[in-house]
């Protein structure tokens, strides 16, 4: 397998090095001279490009790693699945549902893998929850709650419902193993030019999400709580570590930590060798997009979208 990257700055770099360490990565391309000289300064070997053009025309891949602002997702995406190439995008997959659809339909004509980088299902803390509600250890899930919260004062290019919110967007669907029929919102803009804080409400049936996501709290949090008929279970995303409340005691089961990036990339890059199948599907990184449009929709309006 020959992998590259388009795209190597900031959160696109934890991509390099796990890329790189798996022995897969072959070339990086990014327009930024700095990105390019610390690749070439930590990765001995991988070859950097300036362009997507200089790429294609130099470089022999069949597997591209996209962490470009989402903007451009669409267009880089759309080329490399022309070209016959498997695609990882970072989230979110696209703004706009019609062109997530439209990457899904050429994926589907050159029959090559398409998946989004939704980290949080690999996350171990997430991924025991899971296997509670798969062998309804604790009866039905009726609620989850969020909270991803930390002081940023740098610029972002999009608000923190596309940025932040939808990581708790796809892990409740994941959870509640369906998409939510009703959604309702608050958001609003403190101290950034796009939302930089926002309440989710998803409504799944019987039961509930409710995201709250902010940049403005001093204090980093990334804690979630599932309730169930017969139980609670309190997590925290960072530290991997579950509480299990049940009727009779609490326990805090010992979690191996293992990094969610590298296994989500161990993942998608067994999917291509058909090893196992795509953990993100396309379908769901778009409806997840879709969800957070409507999010917005909902906080402009004030009243519930139906989804």
């Amino acid at each position: 397998m020959r992998v590259v990257q388009i795209g190597a700055g900031g959160w696109g770099k934890n991509h390099t090095r796990i890329l790189d360490e798996l022995g897969v990565l072959v070339g990086v391309c990014d327009p930024s001279k700095e990105v390019r000289e610390r690749v070439r300064e930590n990765h001995h070997g991988v070859f950097c490009y300036d362009s997507v053009d200089e790429l294609f025309r130099v470089e022999k891949f069949d597997t591209v790693f996209i962490c470009t602002p989402t903007q451009t997702h669409f267009e880089i995406a759309s080329l490399c699945l022309n070209a016959g190439k498997n695609v990882f995008v970072e989230k979110p997959i696209t703004y706009d549902v019609t062109e997530g659809e439209a990457l899904i339909h050429l994926s589907k004509i050159r029959n090559v893998k398409l998946s989004c980088g939704y980290i949080e299902r690999f996350n171990p803390a997430v991924q025991q929850v899971k296997e509670i509600i798969d062998n309804n250890e604790l009866g039905e899930l009726l609620q989850l709650e969020f909270h991803r919260e930390n002081q940023i004062s740098h610029i972002k290019d999009v608000g923190i419902i596309h940025d932040t919110s939808v990581h708790d967007i796809d892990t409740a669907n994941f959870l509640f193993g369906r998409s939510p029929e009703k959604i309702f919102a608050h958001a609003g803009s403190y101290k950034h030019e796009y939302e930089d804080h926002a309440i989710i409400t998803l409504e799944y049936g019987k039961g509930a999400a409710v995201i709250t996501s902010n940049w403005v709290t001093p204090n980093k949090t990334r804690n979630f709580t599932a309730t169930f008929v017969d139980g609670v279970v309190t997590g925290n995303f960072l530290t991997q570590q579950i509480t299990i409340h049940s009727q009779t005691e609490s326990l805090t089961p010992k979690l191996k930590y293992q990094e969610p990036l590298r296994r989500e990339i161990e993942s998608f890059l067994g999917a291509v060798e058909g090893k196992n199948e795509l953990v993100v599907k396309p379908e769901e990184a778009v409806d997840v997009s879709a969800i957070a449009m409507k999010a917005l929709l909902s906080s402009k309006e004030g009243k519930i979208i139906v989804h």
